[in-house]
């Protein structure tokens, strides 16, 4: 079944898309340029026999596989995002296929000083004998998540092309700017119209991921006082150097991402720009229980009340922005929906591997949305990085788990 999945030349010709995200655009989608690859698909999808396609206004693209089966199967939804990460270019990539790789180091060619070894990436001893595809050196990959994207894409081909299999309606959602926290800010969820959902967004094979981080941001903004330097004597206050002493305080064994892993929660500053008589410090604060967050940013506000008393003359505000909240919450409710995806991973000859995501899909706001939408393995490894890959083989078992998991659907539903 995997080779009829055409994974290779499909994966290739959406990483050399560009689709990097802007986190400084106010726009929507952030960048433009995001639509020509939902331009591919729409069309694609079309070509397919996919039924409802459509691209909307926001870059959206839209579809649906039509049902095989006359029970009454709950509507799926099937999501990956088309952005990639602004962490590192995405201009210009240059898929490279190791084909069934021996297991040595891989020397990017573009930029031999960037070299992807097992000892630095672990799961890719698990791999030895795959098709890798890495970039060329110079620029990520993008297999976070247009991985996901040819997993549906090859998927639905597959399900279009075997009406066979019974299952019931698939909606296929692609969404940009996941990358800049927007994924899902403008999806129409009754034009959705799907009651579960699945994002294929995952890394190691087999992994299955329910509980993300709970997020809020904070900006904190503080106020100096602004003097002539040459006759500033008594009167300069300067927002920058507060601000220095801010961070400087900030405890340097804990609490950030460098000194946290597994559920340990952690907060994080992100970017500062000011000048003397104003300063701007965006933080994002992250944790697996929600009710932590609050704590992490009383703490934050404690230590920066401490600071601004040495300060007189100055002042700071502190602003609180709810970002996303853990999935975990919503998929409590309907634990059936992670359960059908590890009967399919395992009917697909698969290991789960129960995770956790340290950051936040789409998933996680979709889930608060009304589509409860746990993450499913891609094969994406590296991320946001030169060194990242993926291997096809781990995308052909994602495609396998999916043309499974529609058939149990199917068949819990009839039961």
């Amino acid at each position: 079944m995997a080779a009829s999945f055409h994974l290779t030349d499909r994966f290739k010709q959406y990483v050399q898309i560009d689709t990097q995200a802007d986190p400084e655009s106010t726009s929507f989608p952030s960048t433009e340029k995001q639509k020509n690859l939902g331009k591919v698909l729409r069309d694609e999808l079309m070509t397919l026999g996919a039924s409802e396609v459509e691209m909307d206004e926001f870059g959206y693209v839209y579809a649906t596989i039509p049902a095989t089966t006359e029970n009454n199967v709950p509507v799926l939804c099937f999501c990956s995002h088309m952005d990639t990460a602004p962490d590192c270019s995405g201009t210009n990539v240059k898929p490279i296929v190791h084909a069934k790789w021996d297991g040595s180091d891989i020397v990017l060619p573009d930029d031999p000083t960037q070299v992807i070894s097992s000892k630095d990436h672990p799961y890719l001893s698990e791999r030895i004998g795959d098709d890798i595809i890495t970039a060329s050196g110079n620029t990520l990959l993008g297999a976070d998540d247009k991985a996901g994207v040819a997993i549906i894409m090859a998927t639905a081909e597959y399900l279009l092309n075997n009406p066979s299999i019974p299952h019931g309606k698939i909606r296929i959602l692609f969404t940009p700017d996941e990358e800049v926290g927007r994924g899902v800010e403008h999806v129409d969820m009754k034009k959705l119209g799907a009651d579960f959902g699945y994002t294929l967004d995952g890394g190691e094979r087999g992994s299955l991921e329910g509980d993300t981080f709970s997020a809020d941001g904070v900006k904190i903004v503080i106020h100096g006082v602004s003097a002539h330097p040459g006759y500033a004597k008594d009167k300069l206050v300067n927002s920058l150097k507060i601000a220095g002493e801010y961070l400087d305080a900030l405890p340097k064994g804990e609490w950030s991402p460098e000194t946290t892993e597994d559920r340990q929660g952690y907060v994080h500053p992100v970017s500062m720009n000011g000048i003397a008589e104003k300063t701007t410090i965006n933080f994002i604060i992250r944790d697996f229980v929600t009710a932590n967050l609050k704590d992490h940013e009383d703490r934050l506000k404690t230590i920066l009340d401490q600071v601004m008393s040495n300060h007189p003359k100055a002042s700071a505000e502190f602003v609180v922005t709810e970002q996303y909240r853990n999935m975990r919450d919503m998929l409590d409710t309907v634990p059936h929906v992670e359960a059908y995806a590890a009967e399919a991973m395992k009917r697909a000859g698969i290991d789960v591997k129960e995770q956790l995501v340290r950051g936040g899909t789409d998933g996680s706001r979709l889930s608060f949305m009304g589509l409860p939408c746990p993450n499913i393995f891609t094969g994406e490894m590296a991320i946001h990085s030169k060194h990242e890959y993926v291997s096809v083989q781990d995308m052909e078992a994602a495609c396998n788990t999916l043309v499974e998991l529609v058939q149990v659907w199917e068949e819990r539903s009839n039961s």
